[in-house]
């Protein structure tokens, strides 16, 4: 690393160079903060005030804020566990503890004691010397790529974590590579952006799936990797197929590494096309690692148009723009995708997309079967967007006749939803219902049936809102619910 680097390194790392140590960036600050009065070190970063997308967790004040589902269920379908014939699943001895969900995508974990909690969300890893309340979110590298240079890269996502950082000893990270049995060569550290600058600080110690560091102030915070050899990665393969009105079908095939801040960069790429998308939901887990450097093809049978035909693997983690393969079929017919390497022709990843895959929830044709043929009704569905539309509909229902939609929900009403709302109730508990993680753990102790599960989890709802549990609030919170609960829904506030 030059003189002119942007990431200075730690004084406390002893394996580096004189020339690292005596040449810090002049803009970078290159101490060690005590870990006083760094808490708020973050408020004032670049990330702060990077644009609105990202999450900024010191505007929560530990208070829930209205969560965007659509980032609730793209996070949680984010999560990626990366295991293969080298990996084996450590740190099963610490405490599994699920956070609770705040807005734009922040986690709030309560832990009442000390010891080592993992988030079951994120993978990170948590040792704490007493009671504590830990914020934290995952951010994007591409707003940090000027920070990391060469020889270090990426090697995990990186995190904004917030609390006392007197009360947190040490944080683990989980990274993204496949270790195996050659790291020897291998160096971690992580980068710690602070209001000032960066720094490389040591870590502690490595293992197969996680980095460890001890806290010295907290801002955000990630792995990097410097290496002699070659690095293998685990990978992912997000798929997202374009909605429109064409009997074609055309898909978008992201390789990814699985590192949970390249994910969300991908999902927030496709959230801001000028296109609209939907997530196929396939296996993502590529059966054999990637380097960076290989070649990759993507086949489909029955054939069809595949562009660019082939693909040179690079971590994008540091990119702000994602390249992906587009694949075209004229028909809507079902086909096979596998990702082949071209140097072994080994196959990486596949999947098998059936029709069922993307086929759209015809909502606005529903709408038309229940419609009587009014011309301002039809003029409205097709006007509008079918929810925007649904929404106002509701609204003038709530005007002329509000006992419908304003009336307090039955338990025959709640019981014939909770038998709608299938295995998911937890993610539906803490995104949607914005319910109290002890409460969670309460209904998840006794181990019942899953539609009575969805019926406690409901009645708590209802305690919760008191005179605002109808129909059309429980509709507000599950509009991102299957289907087959929205109808069941809807059917409540058309007192049918």
């Amino acid at each position: 690393m030059s003189c002119g680097a942007r990431v200075a390194e730690s004084s406390g790392d002893h394996s580096a160079s004189s020339e690292e140590k005596d040449c810090p960036s002049p803009n970078l600050d290159t101490s060690k903060d005590s870990k006083s009065g760094e808490d708020s070190s973050c408020e004032s970063s670049s990330e702060s005030e990077s644009d609105n997308e990202e999450p900024k967790p010191e505007q929560t004040n530990g208070e829930l804020g209205e969560s965007s589902t659509e980032e609730a269920s793209a996070q949680e379908f984010n999560k990626i566990q990366p295991y293969c014939e080298h990996c084996n699943a450590e740190n099963k001895h610490n405490e599994q503890v699920t956070p609770r969900l705040l807005s734009r995508g922040q986690f709030l974990l309560k832990v009442d004691t000390e010891g080592i909690y993992q988030c079951t969300e994120t993978g990170l890893i948590f040792e704490v010397n007493r009671k504590v309340d830990i914020k934290y979110c995952i951010l994007s590298w591409s707003k940090y790529a000027d920070l990391v240079v060469k020889p270090w890269a990426v090697s995990g996502p990186l995190f904004d974590v917030k609390c006392d950082p007197a009360c947190l000893t040490s944080i683990q990270f989980p990274h993204s590579l496949c270790l195996g049995y050659h790291d020897a060569n291998m160096t971690f550290k992580v980068l710690h952006v602070k209001s000032s600058g960066a720094l490389l600080e040591s870590t502690v110690d490595h293992s197969a799936t996680h980095v460890k560091w001890h806290v010295s102030s907290l801002s955000p915070v990630g792995p990097v990797i410097q290496s002699e050899e070659t690095v293998y990665h685990h990978g992912a393969v997000i798929l997202y197929k374009a909605i429109d009105h064409n009997p074609s079908l055309s898909f978008r095939v992201y390789i990814a590494t699985n590192n949970e801040s390249f994910i969300k960069d991908i999902s927030k790429s496709v959230k801001h096309s000028s296109k609209k998308f939907m997530k196929i939901d396939k296996p993502p887990v590529c059966q054999k690692l990637l380097q960076n450097g290989k070649k990759y093809r993507l086949i489909s049978e029955p054939e069809a148009e595949i562009t660019p035909e082939e693909i040179e693997f690079v971590d994008g983690s540091l990119l702000k723009l994602k390249s992906y393969i587009e694949v075209y079929l004229e028909q809507p017919v079902e086909f096979k995708l596998l990702l082949v390497e071209m140097d072994s022709e080994e196959i990486v990843w596949k999947a098998k997309l059936r029709e069922c895959d993307w086929v759209q929830h015809d909502q606005d044709r529903n709408s038309s079967k229940r419609s009587t043929g009014g011309n301002r009704r039809r003029k409205l569905s097709s006007s509008l967007p079918d929810e925007e539309a649904y929404d106002k509909r509701m609204k003038q229902i709530d005007t002329s006749d509000g006992v419908k939609a304003r009336a307090l929900l039955t338990d025959a009403q709640l019981i014939t939803l909770a038998g709608k709302l299938g295995k998911e109730w937890r993610k539906v508990a803490a995104a949607n219902l914005e319910l109290e993680t002890r409460d969670i753990d309460d209904m998840q102790e006794k181990k019942e049936d899953v539609t009575i599960c969805n019926f406690k989890m409901l009645k708590k709802w209802q305690e919760k809102e008191q005179g605002n549990a109808t129909a059309q609030n429980l509709y507000s919170c599950l509009r991102n619910a299957p289907v087959e609960v929205q109808d069941v829904l809807k059917g409540f506030l058309r007192g049918t």
